[in-house]
C-alpha cells in the first residue's frame, strides 16, 4: 500500500502532513526526506503510520519521521515523538520489540597494513566466540538472579563480572543504565528467555563488522572520538533479544487492556498506550528500562569478546592495541528528557524507536571527553557500505528533540527480498568489493542484502544538510559477521 495524501514540501529536506488531515491526529507530521526518499518513504506508506503517532495522548511537537524510515509495529521504524512527561501516552508501540537495539564501536590503534591477511582470520574468530544467528545461546549460563541483577544494573553488572573495563561505562548512554528499571515488573517468561541468550549477537539486521576509517570530515570531532584515517574499528549492532521482545509483548497486552477500559480512541490499535503516571504506564516504563539494561549489558559482554577475538589473532594485549568504546547508543527506546517545547522547557518523554539520541556540545547528558563537541552518533548502511560517525548539533534539539537517523533503513521488505535477490549475487558482490562475509545461514542473511535497504549517503545527507548532524567520518567495511 502506497502513501496517496497529502505531503506538503517544507524544503529540500523536510515535508509536512498538516494537522487534520488523517481522522485523530492532534497535531502535524514531519518527515525528514530528499526528493529521492520521501517517494520511497511514500511507497511504503509509513507517512500513514507517522500521521497516526500524531494522534498519541499528549504528543507535544509534531511526530517525526527520519529518513530512514518505514514501516513498523504500530509507529513506523524511524519515528520520533514526544508526550508529556506524566500525562502523555507511553506506548510499547513507539519502542518496538527489541528494546534498546543499539550501536557501539570500538577504536583501535591498528592499521589497515598490520591486519592485512588477517580480516578472515578476525572475522572467522569473531564468528567463533560470539554466537549469532537465529535463536543463539550466549556462551555463560546466567542464572534468574543475575538476570535481575542484568536487568537492574545492566553494564555495570557486565564490567563487575569481568566483561569489560570501568571507563566502558563512561562512554555508553546513561553509563549503560537506565536508573527507573525494576525487575519485578518483568515476567518469569521473559527472565528465562533472557538467560540463554544474553551475550549474543542475534539474527536478522544484527551484525559485527570490522571497518576501517576510509574518510574523515571533522578533524576536530574526529580527534575527540580518538578517530584517524587508516584506523581499524569494530561496530556492534544489536539489542534485547527474546528477553526485550517478552517484555514488549508482555506489557503490549496490558496496554491495550488499559485501552479498552478507559475507552480511549486511538488511529491504530498498534499505538495502545498508558499515562506514564498510570500503573500500567509506570511498570512498562520500569520494565522498558530493564530491557534497555539487557542490551547493555549484552553489547559490554560481547565487547569483551570482540577484544579477546583480537588478542587471540593480534598476539597482542587488548589495552595495548587501544580497545577503548567510542560510545554506545540506543536506537530503541523512550527517555525521560526536558526540551523547550513553543518557547517553553517542559518535561517531556521521547519515544525513539530506530531513531538515535543526536545531543550537542555543551549537553549535560554528553560525556565530559565529548561535551566540547557535541555526543558521537553511529549510523550503519546496508553491509557493503559501511557506517557514518556523526555528531549532534544544536538545531536538532529545536527540530527532533535531539534525534537523527539510525541506519540507511529499508526500502524492500524481508519477503521482497527473498523473492527477488539470489544469494550468489549477493556473496559474489560482497567478494568484489574486498569484504569477507562470515554468515551461519544463506536464508538468515539474504534479507538483509543491500539492495534491500535505502542508500546509506543520502539518509546522512539529509540529516546532516537538515541540520540535525555534523559528518565525522565514514568507515569501510572489511568483515562482517551476520547471525
Amino acid at each position: 500500500m502506497a502513501w496517496n495524501g497529502k505531503l506538503n514540501k517544507i524544503n529540500d529536506n523536510m515535508w509536512e502532513i498538516p494537522k487534520g488531515h488523517v481522522k485523530g491526529m492532534r497535531t502535524n507530521a514531519i518527515l525528514f526526506a530528499n526528493e529521492s526518499i520521501i517517494s520511497q518513504i511514500s511507497e511504503d506508506n509509513a507517512p500513514q503510520q507517522a500521521a497516526n503517532v500524531a494522534g498519541i495522548p499528549g504528543i507535544v511537537g509534531s511526530s517525526l519521521a527520519m529518513p530512514d524510515v518505514h514501516w513498523g509495529y504500530g509507529f513506523p521504524i524511524g519515528g520520533v515523538a514526544a508526550v508529556e512527561g506524566n500525562d502523555g501516552g507511553i506506548s510499547p508501540g513507539g519502542i518496538g520489540f527489541d528494546i534498546n537495539c543499539g550501536v557501539r564501536l570500538i577504536r583501535t590503534n591498528l592499521k589497515q597494513d598490520d591486519v592485512k591477511g588477517k580480516v578472515t582470520l578476525l572475522t572467522d574468530e569473531l564468528y567463533k566466540n560470539i554466537p549469532s544467528g537465529l535463536g543463539s545461546k550466549g556462551i555463560e549460563k546466567i542464572n534468574a538472579g543475575s538476570i535481575a541483577e542484568i536487568l537492574n544494573s545492566g553494564s555495570r553488572w557486565a564490567v563487575g563480572n569481568g566483561y569489560g573495563w570501568e571507563r566502558d561505562l563512561n562512554v555508553t548512554e546513561e553509563n549503560g543504565c537506565m536508573k527507573e528499571a525494576d525487575s519485578g515488573h518483568v515476567s518469569e517468561k521473559a527472565v528465562k528467555r533472557g538467560e540463554g541468550q544474553v551475550g549474543s549477537l542475534g539474527s536478522g539486521n544484527h551484525f559485527i563488522e570490522i571497518d576501517v576509517v576510509e574518510k574523515v570530515y571533522d578533524e576536530k570531532a574526529a580527534k575527540a572520538f580518538g578517530l584517524e584515517e587508516g584506523q581499524i574499528t569494530i561496530t556492534v549492532h544489536c539489542g534485547s533479544r527474546g528477553c526485550g521482545h517478552q517484555i514488549a509483548t508482555d506489557h503490549l497486552q496490558v496496554m491495550e487492556q488499559y485501552v479498552k477500559r478507559n475507552r480511549l480512541e486511538l488511529p491504530d490499535r498498534q499505538l495502545a498506550c498508558a499515562p506514564l503516571s498510570s500503573r500500567e504506564g509506570s511498570a512498562y516504563y520500569k520494565a522498558m528500562s530493564c530491557g534497555a539494561n539487557y542490551a547493555w549489558a549484552n553489547r559490554q559482554m560481547i565487547t569483551h569478546w570482540i577484544r579477546e577475538s583480537f588478542e587471540n589473532v593480534m598476539k597482542n594485549d587488548a589495552e595495548k592495541m587501544g580497545m577503548d568504546v567510542v560510545y554506545d547508543v540506543a536506537h530503541n527506546i523512550a527517555k525521560k528528557e526536558t526540551h523547550e517545547v513553543d518557547g517553553k522547557k517542559m518535561d517531556v518523554l521521547v519515544h525513539r524507536k530506530g531513531a538515535t539520541r543526536a545531543f550537542p556540545a555543551g549537553h549535560r547528558d554528553v560525556p565530559d571527553i565529548y561535551r566540547a563537541v557535541g555526543q558521537p552518533v553511529i549510523v550503519p548502511g546496508d553491509m557493503s557500505a559501511g557506517t557514518y560517525v556523526l555528531v549532534g548539533l544544536p538545531e536538532a534539539m529545536k527540530k527532533s528533540f535531539g534525534s537523527t537517523c539510525h541506519g540507511a533503513g529499508r526500502k524492500m521488505s524481508r519477503k521482497a527480498a527473498f523473492d527477488k535477490l539470489s544469494i550468489n549475487d549477493l556473496r559474489n558482490s560482497m567478494k568484489a568489493r574486498n569484504i569477507y562475509l562470515k554468515t551461519g545461514t544463506d536464508g538468515g542473511v539474504l534479507d538483509e542484502a543491500p539492495e534491500a535497504y535505502k542508500d546509506v549517503d543520502q539518509v546522512v545527507s539529509v540529516v546532516c544538510d537538515s541540520g540535525l548532524t555534523g559528518k565525522v567520518a565514514r568507515l569501510r567495511p572489511l568483515g562482517v559477521v551476520k547471525g
